[in-house]
């Protein structure tokens, strides 16, 4: 375990923003975590945890308390079933999956972050969700002061969010368990559009394991959502804000706004999402309040190639960010009504 003190927490980021933590640990083991969330929750110390680093907006000033970073490893295959340990990068396990044949993460390619974030956000992409595989949440439960086994029935699962999230300060997720298919070779059947098409396929239709997976990063990459040092687009948290999921009223109402700065013949976005509610697309409503791809002239701009991503060109700061996110955030209500909502933690500030 490697502790320091007044250290920067730039380097543990995507977006490579933040100021220093009063003190960083570094923990390799499932104990190791424990006993700095129980040291430091006996104190009466801030804590915060740290896995990739891929959905973390840190402000300027950094954090005074302890910062965990979280790098255990462990990637156990038993027939279709998998367990991995927090710290494990998720892309990486992602392509061993494919390796040993077993579908249902493979369009999970390319994801930044580590395999212990994925259930806290419900991690998903062109049509899959990890709550569709997931079986069990091992976490360390702060107020039980315990380790717990949580099944997937438990977790709350919703579009990008869980009990995990709705309850940040209670669990220190440890290991996640997941069920694979083994469908000889073949992927999960294809649900996005845009996947299908680049493969050449129906909605519905399965490929083979390694093209769903090379697939996917292609349409990432072009995106910039597949990290890249020297591409700045990619210094960034992937998808900035969460598509919206609007009532019927809300929809009707967001409908009209539409017409009105868009012209009759403009339909927007929107799928199925439970009974009442229609779910649209940030990235849309971003484009068509006047920020399109490349938008801004300071160091934190949106990303040239996908609108959905707020990037730093290399000299920004995190109060650079929030100004632009915030720029957009009232753009986006001003032109349709509709208030967008931030993806990722953050930690000392706020929109």
């Amino acid at each position: 375990m490697q502790e320091l003190h007044d250290a920067p927490l730039a380097p543990f980021t995507t977006f490579r923003l933040g100021g220093p933590a009063t003190r960083l640990v570094t923990a390799t083991s499932d104990a190791e975590v424990i006993d700095v969330v129980r040291e430091a929750d006996a104190a009466g110390r801030p804590l915060l945890l740290i896995g990739g680093g891929s959905n973390l907006v840190i402000g300027d000033k950094g954090f005074a308390g302890t910062a965990l970073v979280i790098a255990t490893k462990g990637f156990e295959l038993d027939g279709t079933t998998l367990e991995l340990a927090a710290g494990e990068v998720w892309t990486d396990a992602v392509a061993r999956t494919v390796e040993a044949g077993l579908a249902g993460v493979e369009c999970l390619a390319g994801i930044p972050g580590s395999a212990g974030a994925t259930p806290i956000q419900n991690v998903g992409a062109y049509g899959q969700e990890v709550s569709s595989t997931i079986t069990e949440v091992i976490a360390y439960d702060r107020r039980a002061g315990e380790t717990v086994v949580i099944p997937n029935a438990d977790c709350a699962f919703s579009y990008r969010h869980s009990r995990f999230k709705a309850d940040p300060e209670r669990y220190v997720v440890l290991r996640v368990r997941f069920r694979l298919e083994d469908a000889d070779g073949l992927s999960a059947p294809v649900k996005y559009a845009e996947t299908a098409r680049a493969l050449g396929v129906e909605v519905g239709d399965r490929v083979p394991l390694a093209a769903a997976r090379e697939t996917v990063l292609k349409l990432r990459t072009g995106k910039g959502m597949v990290l890249d040092p020297e591409d700045h687009d990619t210094w960034s948290a992937g998808s900035f804000f969460t598509n919206p999921i609007l009532t019927d009223e809300q929809f009707a109402a967001f409908h009209a706004r539409v017409r009105e700065h868009l012209g009759d013949g403009t339909e927007p976005p929107a799928y199925p999402a439970g009974e009442g509610h229609t779910k649209t697309s940030a990235a849309w409503l971003i484009d068509k309040a006047g920020f399109t791809k490349g938008y801004g002239t300071g160091p934190a701009r949106i990303s040239t190639k996908h609108t959905l991503a707020l990037t730093n060109r290399g000299e920004a700061t995190t109060e650079d960010l929030l100004a632009l996110a915030r720029e957009v955030v009232a753009g986006v209500r001003e032109t349709f009504g509709i208030t967008l909502v931030n993806e990722p933690v953050t930690v000392g500030v706020s929109l």
